[in-house]
């Protein structure tokens, strides 16, 4: 389906480090499947950029693309409605990475605080200059699909912003090529992992897959962090940074229950059992349809490949048209014209 040119574009994607859990829902899927109706989406699976921290597990960033491919797929992301994309299969990022990074200084990269963070977590041995370097990367990501919309949370504005700086310093130097992206924030809420211990990450073991099953939710929920000073189901409780009943709140659409569990949990006169029983009933209502889903697109792989053929391919139009622009505006593209 060709994309409709009327609509504004947005660029959004994830690195492709593991199958998504249900933070990534809440976070940001829920978002994109209702922005795909109003935008020409272009959603990138940023296998460049997973090298950065995962170059020595191959295999993992492979398993990864098709997981996310899966897990989008189950949740309602619609190829028909938008570009799914692998990043290295449109060469096209990686020169206009290269090329960008030219004008960009290295304070820039030095000033992300995201970038910061990142490299202070990593084992020295890690810090590669791919790595390193890795912002220019999401900002050729932008800039390539000339998207004016980048829908990210608080955490990522910096690289949004990195973007509009290079993207006005190009156009400065050679005449205008891009535009400005603006940052889409939204109310975007996040789930603290099962142990209460900040993110949900599947490497913490602290995540609820959305590829799960019904069994292996139950036993997640049931091993959930509640109020730790609760020891019995008679001693009143804490609700605020309780993290069952924040999943209650994003997936129990029962909230004359989720109301009333509150309250008696702050009254001391219900156990956790038994709300964690309700919550993991709710969890499970809420993947049967993506697990459904999932299982379709498993028993026909070939739908899948077609979704990300097709996304690469519409994806690989504007790239082309994007990178004659940029090399016409940098006159690198006819070196030889004026040779005879």
């Amino acid at each position: 389906m060709a994309a409709n040119q009327d609509k504004k574009r947005i660029l959004t994607g994830i690195r492709p480090t593991g199958a998504l859990h249900v933070g990534h829902y809440v976070g940001a899927l829920h978002n994109w499947i209702e922005l795909q109706d109003e935008y020409n989406c272009y959603f990138l699976i940023a296998d460049y950029q997973a090298l950065g921290d995962h170059f020595h597990d191959i295999d993992l960033i492979r398993d990864s693309v098709l997981q996310v491919t899966l897990d989008w797929l189950s949740v309602g992301l619609d190829p028909e409605k938008s570009s799914f994309v692998i990043q290295s299969y449109v060469p096209e990022f990686a020169e206009l990475t290269m090329l960008l990074s030219f004008i960009t200084p290295l304070g820039m990269l030095e000033r992300n605080p995201t970038l910061k963070g990142e490299l202070d977590a990593l084992p020295v041995e890690r810090r590669s200059v791919g790595f390193y370097s890795y912002p220019m990367s999401q900002v050729a990501d932008i800039l390539l699909p000339r998207a004016h919309l980048v829908p990210v949370g608080d955490d990522q504005s910096p690289h949004v912003e990195m973007t509009r700086e290079v993207a006005r310093k190009f156009n400065r130097m050679f005449g205008e090529v891009f535009p400005e992206s603006k940052t889409l924030v939204g109310d975007v809420p996040r789930l603290s992992g099962t142990d209460g211990q900040g993110k949900m990450s599947k490497s913490r073991g602290n995540a609820i897959m959305l590829s799960d099953d019904a069994d292996t939710v139950t036993k997640k929920v049931r091993g959930m962090f509640t109020d730790p000073n609760r020891i019995r189901a008679d001693i009143p409780g804490k609700v605020e940074g309780n993290p069952v009943f924040e999943y209650h709140d994003a997936f129990n659409p029962n909230t004359a229950q989720v109301d009333d569990f509150k309250a008696r949990y702050r009254e001391g006169d219900i156990g956790d059992v038994e709300v964690k029983l309700a919550l993991a009933e709710a969890i499970n209502n809420f993947l049967d349809p993506i697990r459904e889903k999932r299982a379709h697109y498993e028993q026909n792989m070939d739908l899948v490949e077609d979704a990300l053929m097709t996304g690469v391919a519409k994806t690989r139009v504007i790239a082309a048209e994007t990178m004659e622009m940029v090399r016409d505006a940098m006159r690198i593209s006819s070196y030889t014209k004026n040779w005879k």
